[in-house]
């Protein structure tokens, strides 16, 4: 991540991998600035999120990444501003125009500069600072999918997030809010708190309650845990439901028995939808948390941050800052 407005040389550093593996895996590298190709856009990162599945992809356990893609560079959101278009189907961005956005499985945004397809760029909301964007995609672009597109959540209808203290979960809450659902979460400790802050009224202490006692005939139940979690999940799912989760593939034994839908997915960029998140934040509906700030020379304490667990909100690298903190 940079903070020149455009490249002088032709390289740039990253922060790659080329084999999988522990903290040590996170290397330092000097490469070449990628060149955008016609659909594309050149873009200088002053901002990325930090997200589990950056640390599942260090270590090999993200499917979507595997040898034969490496060496790789991390980091899958950003914000930042544009050095220059790669054709005309990328025309309507303009050079310094700030954008933020998610760059889908391709080579990261841990990197002075990122090319992203021109399609999966939105203006970022103007009510945030350009760290605060840059947390915003790949976790709300989760969130709106799971819900909406898979899930179906429509007005009136009941929801249960699981993990809602999350990055993901405490966008997918609220944007179930806005939609109209009535929201039932999970969420331990002083998370509880913090997902009642965000106007859910249904919050469940997962350490001390079941949440099979409280939350019942669910029209959707947005798994963001997994393991068991997930499988105790059928018994709330009313039929005709559906359980949508990030993680793992949900019975389809289980599913047939209900009546119901299970699926897993995989979030896609797509500029539209973070323009439509982008009006939600910056009208003041939805709040984005940032649960801590780091200098892009600590990516590996993020790394550390992100593996001991419940991180309310997000995590996010700054260009130019030089020291970690809130």
């Amino acid at each position: 991540m940079s903070d020149t407005q455009s490249p002088s040389t032709s390289t740039m550093h990253a922060y790659r991998i080329h084999h999988f593996g522990g903290p040590d895996a996170l290397e330092f590298d000097s490469i070449a600035i990628p060149e955008p190709g016609p659909d594309e856009v050149l873009v200088q990162v002053l901002a990325a999120g930090v997200n589990p599945v950056d640390v599942k992809t260090r270590e090999g356990h993200y499917p979507m990444i595997r040898d034969d893609a490496l060496p790789y560079t991390l980091g899958r959101d950003f914000a930042g501003k544009v050095v220059r278009a790669g054709g005309k189907h990328a025309l309507q961005w303009r050079t310094g125009q700030q954008v933020f956005g998610f760059v889908g499985q391709g080579q990261g945004a841990f990197a002075d500069f990122v090319v992203v397809d021109a399609t999966a760029l939105a203006e970022p909301p103007h009510t945030v600072d350009i760290a605060t964007a840059g947390a915003v995609p790949l976790a709300a672009l989760t969130a709106w999918q799971g819900l909406f597109e898979h899930g179906l959540l429509e007005r009136g209808e009941r929801v249960l997030v699981h993990a809602a203290a999350g990055g993901v979960g405490h966008l997918a809450v609220q944007f179930a809010r806005e939609k109209g659902a009535e929201v039932f979460a999970t969420a331990s400790g002083d998370g509880v708190d913090f997902v009642r802050s965000l106007g859910v009224d249904n919050v469940i202490d997962y350490r001390t309650q079941r949440f099979e006692d409280i939350a019942r005939d669910m029209d959707l139940v947005f798994d963001l845990v997994g393991g068991d979690t997930q499988s105790r999940s059928w018994a709330v799912v009313k039929r005709g439901g559906a359980l949508i989760s990030t993680l793992t593939e949900p019975s389809q034994t289980e599913a047939a028995k209900r009546g119901a839908r299970g699926a897993r997915y995989t979030a896609r960029p797509d500029g539209s939808q973070l323009n439509t998140i982008a009006a939600l934040i910056d009208a003041g509906r939805v709040k984005v948390r940032v649960a801590q700030r780091f200098g892009v020379r600590d990516l590996k304490q993020a790394f550390a941050r992100i593996e001991a667990g419940h991180v309310h909100g997000k995590l996010v690298a700054e260009a130019g800052r030089t020291e970690t903190g809130r």
